[in-house]
């Protein structure tokens, strides 16, 4: 084993390590802590570098003017240090390296030390109760803290009180052989904790730290003041005092305004106080104070009601005088300023009419009392005269001139008037005669009066009524008389929006709806419609809308969907403003109703039609079933004669009913018509003729006188018409007839007359009347 390396560790590393603990760096002292505004030193050793050093104070360099340096130590000096907890580091300057460090923390000291003698009951006189004093402390500690008030000024620091609190209180009478009246004393207070400290020395005098007793305050109203008295209570007057009265004026919902005035009060403690509202409330509070001691509590406040003034009420009495009547007699509207009601006392007024030329006329005797504010006076002039009494005294006078009908005064000319925010501006020209002023009096209703009065040629007329009319006159005042009124065109104090709109019809189609409005309680005052906007949409989609003009009051509103719910309403505009309806709900029908009158119009035809053809059928029918029905039993049968009397048939003079058709088709008769014919020795006569001739009836009727054709001579036309209707008919079986004979078919056919040696005639039957006499169907 060598031995060389073990050597080396036993005699190199030692002695190393013996180099780096001589020449250590560090910073002292340690966690250092001061008491707060003091001053601090900080030093760090540098020996263990080469250069210099430089500090920094969390994290920011130190002016290096604050350090001084020598071969092994830097020292670092802090003046009123404030912080309560720094961070001290020390680096080299040549490497930047953090030799060391330290934290710094300082503890405030109380502060604003100050100690009062007091009263514990403010009723009370005599010397104070209670000692107590009051300091400011910041916090830097989370343990408690305990203060101690000690007497610096007394013999071993007597303690006056403890407490943890920043407040401290003991009875006078535990202390009162420490602390005496006409000494001087310097206390302190003591804040313990992690450490221990003092605040600055507080001295004091016991009777300029005495706080006397609340004082008790006096107001009295008088006619034109306020007079206020404090009394003090606790110490005798050969003290001498300072008080003052604060005062503030209370609003009618009983807040003070924000302007508190304060007065100094005399030695007497007594103050007058002239520069009040009249009929205002105000309230008063004193306070009082040794002199170089602390203010006494404000006394509770006292509020009072200040007297009317006489110097702030001026009646500025007025009068409108009324054109004559038949009688000469004017009516004159007396006006007046009214004391506020406000005012507590009584006041009572007179208004008395006086002619203008009395003394001329024989003094007072013309000089009439006025009922209420209306006087009657002649075509003379007058004084209109005004007294107001408070507690039935005289307060103060007014009079005011009613010039004579006929006198010639001078007036104002041009009158203008226009309407700005609610008020109304009035301009006009001065008359050429100078005046003093002039007189504004404007009405609403013809019955109350206002007035105005202004040196300028214009005025503004405020706090009028909402969109009313007013009538507005003005007049110059001359030295003593008043000029001639003007009247202005009547102007409103505001031109508003126009008349409620009300939507009074909504008439809704399938896609069209009928809408009408009006336009109600329309005043004076408001503005004239320029146009109206109907506005409408559906439930789900756009708000459309169109405009009509004011001339207007009722549309059609097309394009709209079926079935479907819509919201309406009627805006009104103009110049002014503008209103509209309440908003109103349709709905749509599915189909056009005129549809409906289309088709119950044309089913009303129809239905017509029906009724009429169907009478029409039962009249014709009715009658068809009233005629005679031809019965073939009640019939007979003839034989024509021979071909010479053809002619007579074919005679155009005869009835229709005469001609007769005969068949050539093969007929089978039934057993009983071959039976019937068999009877009749007639017929098998008449087979033998070839002729084919008809024989008229008549011709028949004369050559078989046994068995005559009965023609019924009687027949109308009507029934021959109707009978000869059926000409062309081979179905009737009344008008020709073949009889067959049982059992054989013959055939018969027509042959001219030159041919009767060839075809046999035939055998002609003919119904000539088959009618039982009343027969019908």
């Amino acid at each position: 084993m060598n031995p060389f390396p073990a050597l080396f560790i036993l005699v190199v590393i030692p002695s190393v390590f013996k180099g780096i603990h001589g020449d250590t760096c560090s910073v002292l002292p340690r966690d250092l802590n001061i008491e707060e505004g003091s001053d601090a030193q900080i030093t760090c050793q540098t020996s263990c570098v080469r250069g210099k050093v430089f500090w920094t104070l969390d994290n920011t360099r130190v002016d290096d003017r604050q350090s001084k340096s020598n071969s092994t130590h830097t020292v670092l000096t802090l003046r009123n240090f404030s912080r309560s907890r720094a961070t001290i580091q020390c680096n080299s300057a040549f490497t930047g390296r953090v030799l060391g460090g330290t934290i710094v923390t300082s503890y405030p000291k109380p502060t604003n030390l100050s100690c009062i003698l007091h009263y514990d009951n403010q009723t009370t006189g005599g010397f104070p109760d209670l000692f107590t004093c009051e300091w400011e402390h910041r916090d830097f500690s989370a343990l408690e803290i305990n203060y101690t008030v000690l007497c610096a000024s007394c013999s071993n620091q007597t303690e006056l009180c403890r407490s943890q609190e920043t407040t401290c209180t003991r009875d006078y009478y535990d202390i009162g052989d420490v602390i005496l009246y006409g000494n001087y004393y310097s206390v302190v207070v003591r804040a313990e904790s992690v450490l221990e400290t003092f605040s600055d020395p507080y001295g004091f005098t016991p009777l300029k730290i005495t706080k006397i007793t609340q004082p008790e305050v006096n107001v009295t109203a008088v006619t034109d003041h306020i007079w206020v008295s404090s009394r003090i209570r606790s110490y005798p007057s050969v003290y001498r005092y300072l008080c003052q009265v604060t005062y503030v004026k209370v609003l009618h919902d009983g807040t003070p305004e924000d302007d508190r005035r304060t007065q100094e009060m005399s030695d007497k403690w007594t103050l007058t106080i002239k520069n009040l509202e009249s009929c205002s409330n105000y309230t008063f509070a004193t306070r009082c104070a040794l002199e170089g001691a602390p203010w006494s509590d404000w006394s509770p406040e006292k509020t009072i009601q200040v007297k009317l003034k006489k110097s702030d009420f001026k009646p500025r009495l007025w009068r409108k005088i009324t054109a004559s009547q038949k009688n000469g007699v004017r009516t004159v509207h007396a006006m007046w300023t009214k004391i506020p009601s406000e005012c507590p006392e009584k006041f009572t007024y007179t208004i008395k009419q006086t002619p203008y030329n009395k003394d001329v006329t024989g003094g007072n005797d013309r000089t009439s009392l006025c009922g209420r504010s209306v006087c009657e006076v002649n075509q003379e002039a007058h004084w209109i005269e005004l007294a107001v009494f408070r507690n039935e005294l005289l307060l103060v006078e007014d009079s005011v001139y009613v010039p004579a009908a006929a006198e010639s005064l001078p007036g104002v000319t041009d009158i203008q008037t226009s309407t700005m925010g609610g008020a109304v501006v009035v301009s006009w020209n001065a008359p050429l005669q100078e005046v003093s002023g002039y007189v504004i009096d404007y009405s609403h209703d013809g019955d109350q009066f206002y007035w105005k009065e202004t040196h300028y040629t214009n005025a503004t007329l405020s706090d009028l009524l909402d969109m009313k009319p007013y009538d507005i006159t003005v007049t110059p005042l001359l030295d003593d008389k008043t000029g001639r009124g003007t009247q202005a065109r009547q102007v409103c104090s505001r031109v508003g929006e126009p008349g409620s709109v009300t939507i009074t019809q909504v008439h809704p189609n399938d896609k069209s709806a009928y809408v009408e409005w009006g336009v109600k309680s329309q005043e004076v005052c408001s503005g004239v419609v320029v146009n109206y906007t109907v506005y409408y949409s559906a439930t789900e989609g756009p708000q459309l809308n169109v405009t009509v003009d004011r001339t207007k009051r009722d549309i059609v509103l097309e394009g709209l969907n079926p079935e479907t719910q819509y919201s309406i309403y009627v805006k009104a505009v103009a110049q002014t403003g503008s209103t509209k309806s309440k908003e109103r709900f349709f709905e749509t029908k599915r189909f056009d109703p005129k549809l409906g009158v289309v088709l119950g119009v044309s089913g009303s035809i129809v239905i017509a039609l029906v009724l009429v053809v169907g009478l029409f059928c039962a009249l014709q029918y009715k009658r068809f079933m009233e005629k005679p029905l031809p019965n073939p039993a009640h019939s007979s049968l003839a034989l024509w004669p021979s071909a010479t009397h053809k002619k007579a048939f074919y005679n155009p003079s005869e009835s229709f009913c005469a001609k007769v058709h005969t068949e050539e088709v093969q007929t089978t008769s039934t057993d009983l018509l071959t039976s019937g014919c068999s009877d009749d020795p007639d017929i098998n006569q008449t087979e033998g003729r070839s002729d084919g001739a008809v024989t008229p009836a008549s011709d028949v009727q004369n050559e078989d006188p046994v068995n005559p054709v009965n023609v019924n001579d009687q027949s109308s036309d009507v029934e021959c018409k109707k009978l000869l209707s059926s000409e062309n008919s081979l179905s009737t079986p009344y008008w020709s007839q073949s009889p067959v004979e049982t059992g054989r078919t013959k055939q018969y056919s027509r042959a001219p007359v030159q041919q009767q040696g060839q075809t046999a005639p035939p055998t002609v039957y003919v119904t000539l009347d088959m009618f039982e006499q009343g027969q019908s169907r």
